[in-house]
């Protein structure tokens, strides 16, 4: 037996409700962009009933992806039922993903429902989804907690009324890969036509066992793997992507079942997640770390050396890491840029966007001899907000730092094309930089994160920066590179500040 494994990237939704996560339409749009490059079979781009921005990103993702399937939340409930259905018409492969809670405790405290008419709504939202799609797909929520009888029941009467994929969620990372893979096993065997639909699991992270629990629901039959990219998720996250994905592809040993993923795109989908996000990947994590494929122990380096499979159960290049190598210097031309922007699979959609990311790189030439694929990467993440958006421009910036000194900044800010100046003092040079734009800014925003990581090696490296701010319940990051990391801060921290004057209405759905 050598059956597909469906893939089903959930990045921009349940990835995307991890408190920050938020994406802005064009930053859902390129992350889809790069898993269907990366051949995932099913997006879940959002929950079109959780605002109207949602709505609006799900219905230009599937406008726009031809070649995975493209697919909305909804609970289970009439109008969030139809409004993943309008959100996933344009797609050439739609799917409505519906669900309802069936464990004792979400059914009592959380729907005050009984289980008679849990049932009798799940099969009223498979009946209403099958107005939009023939490609409907069905979670008891919480089924690492619910009684198996009813999963039984209720599953057997979905499929009657016509879901094509059962999903068997590990909500609250409960379940241990034992007990959920006898729970698959279980289901396939007691459920009437469960030949008929394709099993999937969803597996949540609170213990670490949302990988090993998948991959015990694989070896029981489950055919369908909901993930993230990074293991991106609320609370502890989701199973990562590219840890199910390449255990499937090195244990076919064990695993009767292989993936159309092109998993050379494996490592720019977590760098492009990771940016937008503002979530750094840890170095030792599996797969996409920086130290997945690098050796310090002699013995090791000596094993690798002699055969590389004595210590290396995968290529580092068939999941995307690459040697750094100097692709574009200051006397490279527009279309020398505009090719390699293409081969690292960045879109530039407009003749004015790629105008700004050139100059930009020129800008960023002349400062630094080597450009690397890195720096060109941390460029484009860098054009999140549009020239329309920016309401706060840098202009200048003046930093003086000395031992035995306080730090003082003084900057002049553009707010909203008018000038102005502010000075102040701070405990280092990036916190008197930031109280400075505060002062002309005052937008009373709480900051969360603040993070520095180095995107290439040398002393002339660009440090890219992450800034988290917070205000009146929304979250939202910035980005910014430069090679002078005070400035790269403050970019980051304005990139933040336009982001909660451009935006202000939540697109993530924080249900």
């Amino acid at each position: 037996m050598n059956d597909h494994l469906v893939i089903f990237d959930t990045t921009l939704r349940d990835g995307e409700q991890s408190p920050g996560a938020s994406m802005t339409k064009d930053e859902k749009l390129r992350v889809a962009r790069q898993l269907e490059r990366m051949r995932v079979d099913v997006i879940e781009a959002g929950f079109a009933a959780a605002s109207p921005g949602d709505f609006d990103a799900i219905h230009t993702i599937a406008q726009s992806i031809r070649e995975s399937t493209v697919c909305s939340l909804a609970r289970a409930n009439e109008n969030d039922i139809r409004r993943a259905g309008e959100a996933i018409k344009p797609a050439a492969s739609g799917r409505i993903h519906t669900f309802i809670a069936t464990s004792p405790i979400h059914m009592e405290k959380k729907l005050r429902m009984t289980p008679d008419q849990v049932v009798e709504q799940a099969v009223k939202a498979v009946q209403w989804a099958r107005e939009y799609t023939d490609d409907i797909e069905f979670s008891a929520e919480d089924a690492g907690r619910s009684e198996l009888d009813f999963l039984c029941r209720i599953f057997e009467a979905v499929i009657k009324a016509g879901a094509k994929t059962l999903n068997v969620p590990d909500t609250v990372g409960y379940n241990v890969p034992g007990q959920f893979a006898a729970t698959i096993r279980s289901l396939r065997e007691r459920v009437p036509n469960s030949d008929k639909v394709i099993w999937s699991v969803h597996c949540h992270n609170d213990l670490g066992l949302a990988v090993a629990n998948s991959l015990a629901a694989v070896t029981e039959g489950a055919r369908q793997v909901e993930c993230t990219i990074n293991g991106l998720g609320e609370r502890a996250g989701n199973a990562a992507l590219e840890e199910i994905v390449m255990a499937v592809r090195t244990r076919q040993d064990i695993f009767g079942c292989t993936t159309r993923i092109d998993t050379t795109q494996i490592v720019p989908a977590s760098k492009l997640v990771s940016g937008i996000t503002g979530f750094p990947v840890q170095p030792n994590k599996a797969i996409v770390g920086a130290n997945a494929f690098a050796h310090e122990s002699g013995i090791h380096q000596d094993g690798v050396l002699k055969h590389r499979e004595t210590y290396e159960i995968m290529r580092a290049q068939d999941v995307g890491w690459t040697q750094n190598k100097l692709v574009l210097g200051k006397h490279s031309g527009r279309n020398a840029f505009k090719t390699r922007l293409a081969d690292l699979g960045i879109t530039v959609d407009s003749e004015e966007q790629l105008n700004i990311a050139f100059a930009r790189f020129k800008e960023l030439a002349d400062k630094k001899h080597e450009i690397f694929d890195e720096d060109l990467q941390a460029l484009m993440s860098d054009e999140a907000v549009t020239p329309e958006q920016e309401h706060y421009k840098l202009v200048s910036l003046r930093v003086c730092s000395e031992t035995g000194e306080t730090p003082h900044a003084r900057m002049t800010l553009s707010a909203g094309g008018v000038e102005s100046q502010s000075e102040a003092d701070g405990d280092g040079p990036v916190d008197a930089s930031f109280k400075a734009v505060e002062r002309i800014a005052a937008s009373h925003s709480e900051l969360l994160l603040f993070s520095v990581n180095s995107i290439t090696g040398g002393t002339d490296a660009q440090g890219e920066v992450t800034v988290r701010l917070s205000k009146n319940g929304r979250v939202v990051n910035g980005q910014g590179a430069d090679t002078d990391i005070v400035v790269a801060s403050v970019k980051a921290y304005i990139n933040a500040l336009n982001k909660l004057v451009s935006k202000p209405e939540k697109v993530n759905p924080q249900v």
